[in-house]
């Protein structure tokens, strides 16, 4: 607990207590104004959340779930949202990566994606009909690239590394690029209910740069146009350069961002 345990205590009626493992809860004059959450993701990473209307319960809940959990702990706010990065600056929380969110047409004439070949050797095999043994060993092997390189901290939210061989929840939501019977590039969409989600475009090292990712995205995107959607929403890594141009390639709209904070006893990439 948070404070004081004894009820007839003089801060009782506003107290912060710790209620689970990763929950807490806020009083204010002895009703629950507030709550928070954390989680740790499969890569090891404690994410914090605050509900809470007012500031001095957001402040108290913050600073309580800080005291509690050792560092790092990771939060994810709206760009749009000063006052909760502020309220967790207060807390002693950085900036630590920033993410843009794209709403991405699927008409191949505004794409321009209409007459987009896959390059020489490579077949574009559409969305549930990838063989899952190969897509599980294309994803690990994308998978290890990244780590070794950028890191997984510069994927979005949704795309999170899991234990070691359950790497593909769902073979459904994949299209690949298969390049003289070897798979060498994937994209995963999310079939969420308003808008689907492109959850993750990825081509081996030795493969990029020969356009695979942009047929990928003509056959994913021109696929959900015919079944009737419009648009679809992805986002990327605002240091991913290559992610954020094959989006402005396409005519994407840039509708936002997102914010990962993080302790600052880690150091920032935005610095």
């Amino acid at each position: 607990m948070s404070a004081s345990d004894d009820p007839n205590s003089p801060d009782s009626r506003d107290a912060v207590a710790r209620v689970g493992e990763t929950r807490w809860l806020a009083l204010d004059g002895g009703r629950e104004a507030g709550r928070g959450d954390a989680c740790r993701r499969p890569d090891g990473r404690m994410f914090v959340s605050v509900d809470a209307w007012e500031s001095p319960v957001f402040d108290r809940l913050a600073a309580a779930i800080v005291a509690d959990l050792p560092a790092p702990l990771h939060a994810v706010v709206d760009a749009d949202d000063p006052d909760t990065v502020a309220a967790w600056q207060r807390a002693g929380l950085v900036i630590g990566r920033r993410e843009r969110e794209y709403v991405v047409p699927t008409d191949p004439r505004v794409t321009g994606l209409d007459a987009v070949r896959a390059p020489e050797g490579v077949t574009i095999v559409p969305l549930g009909q990838a063989r899952e043994a190969p897509l599980r060993a294309l994803d690990r092997a994308i998978r290890a690239e990244v780590e070794a390189g950028v890191g997984w901290r510069t994927m979005p939210a949704e795309v999170l590394p899991r234990p070691e061989g359950v790497t593909v929840v769902d073979p459904a939501k994949y299209a690949v690029a298969d390049a003289d019977g070897r798979y060498v590039g994937l994209v995963r969409v999310a079939p969420v209910t308003r808008r689907p989600r492109i959850g993750l475009i990825a081509v081996l090292a030795e493969q990029q740069r020969r356009g695979i990712a942009r047929a990928l995205l003509a056959e994913v995107l021109g696929s959900l146009h015919d079944a009737g959607t419009e648009t679809v929403w992805a986002e990327a890594d605002e240091s991913n350069i290559a992610a954020r141009t094959l989006m402005e390639r396409v005519n994407a709209r840039c509708s936002g961002g997102i914010l990962e904070m993080v302790s600052a006893t880690e150091k920032s990439q935005c610095d």
